[in-house]
């Protein structure tokens, strides 16, 4: 699969079938969106494109309102206008947290059959791009899309003024076919990014996986840590996160794919570390159960299995241990009794 961090270069944009989202997660619904992508492609001869966004728009948009913050006019043209009975601008929209990395993002397109994926930069530029540029100068000149598949709900350009409507229009004047293709649901449920985050900040993992049709997992290299662990009898395997906002957080009994023929359980914490750290980054520790090898630079996968708790701080490393020790105990008799879903 191709990933280009941009629109690709002229002389590789060849014909395609485009797909355009944030595909966080790639979730079920994603999954048959990407389903349909391919069919077509296969029935004309193209290759599927996905054109995706990074930062998430939600997530630039958030952001610029967060810096205006001190200056009410520039807040208030960033957000939602005010009814007249305000007496100050709404607080910003907060940004979505981040189901998966861009490596479990770009694995899981690439596992649908995607052809080639183009990750284009969310700036002041895109976002305030009229919409009948973004089709001229994105969906046309810059992808040479031949087919064009949309969700029900897709809406693009500045003020999201861009419908199916505007496409429809666009298609018979430039000579794309279009598509779009039904909300995807289960037990009358939309599926959809928003409910996985819902269902992983709630712990609730066996929902989690009917949403996105396989367990959740973060995936990473490992990389060296502080070493606190190994002080306390507790050593880590240490996945940086690279996202503000995690859609989970807390301690949780896991499995670890990658460091042999079998994952390996363990216990692990997901969050900012505030009993011995300060600087508000988040880190995936995982405390692996009967098991001693060099791990560093080891590409792992995650595998979340249960929630125990949220996160909490501690007055001391004393009691730091000791809640890591009743968690360990908590995870070894919640995989002894057998609840852990196997998919070995």
């Amino acid at each position: 699969m191709e990933v280009f961090r941009r629109l690709p270069p002229a002389d590789r944009r060849d014909p395609c079938a485009l797909t355009i989202g944030n595909f966080d997660g790639v979730h079920s619904g994603h999954r048959a969106v990407l389903a349909q992508l391919r069919r077509r492609a296969d029935e004309l001869g193209l290759p599927t494109c996905v054109l995706t966004f990074e930062p998430h728009p939600r997530e630039y948009f958030a952001t610029l309102a967060a810096s205006a913050s001190g200056s009410a006019p520039a807040l208030a043209s960033a957000t939602a206008a005010a009814p007249a009975a305000d007496t100050g601008p709404r607080p910003p929209t907060p940004a979505p947290a981040r189901i998966c990395t861009e490596r479990d993002k770009l694995d899981a397109l690439a596992e649908c059959g995607v052809d080639r994926v183009c990750i284009a930069h969310f700036n002041a530029s895109v976002a305030t791009l009229a919409a009948e540029r973004f089709i001229d100068e994105i969906i046309v000149e810059g992808l040479h899309a031949r087919y064009l598949l949309i969700g029900d709900d897709f809406r693009f350009g500045a003020k999201r003024r861009g419908d199916f409507a505007m496409l429809e229009q666009a298609a018979a004047r430039h000579g794309f076919e279009l598509a779009r293709i039904a909300t995807v649901t289960r037990d009358g449920q939309r599926i959809s990014s928003s409910a996985v985050r819902a269902a992983l900040a709630a712990g609730d993992f066996p929902r989690a996986r009917e949403l996105l049709g396989r367990p959740y997992f973060i995936s990473g290299h490992v990389v060296h840590g502080r070493k606190l662990g190994r002080t306390i009898g507790y050593p880590t395997l240490n996945v940086p996160i690279p996202f503000d906002r995690p859609a989970v957080e807390g301690v949780f009994v896991v499995r670890v794919h990658g460091l042999g023929e079998l994952p390996v359980a363990g216990v692990a914490s997901l969050g900012t570390r505030p009993a011995v750290e300060s600087d508000g980054r988040h880190l995936l520790e995982v405390h692996l159960f009967d098991f001693d090898a060099d791990i560093y630079g080891k590409l792992v996968r995650v595998e979340f299995l249960h929630k125990l708790r949220d996160e909490a701080h501690f007055d001391s490393i004393e009691a730091l241990t000791a809640q890591i020790d009743r968690d360990a105990q908590a995870a070894r008799a919640w995989l002894r009794d057998g609840s852990a879903v196997r998919n070995d």
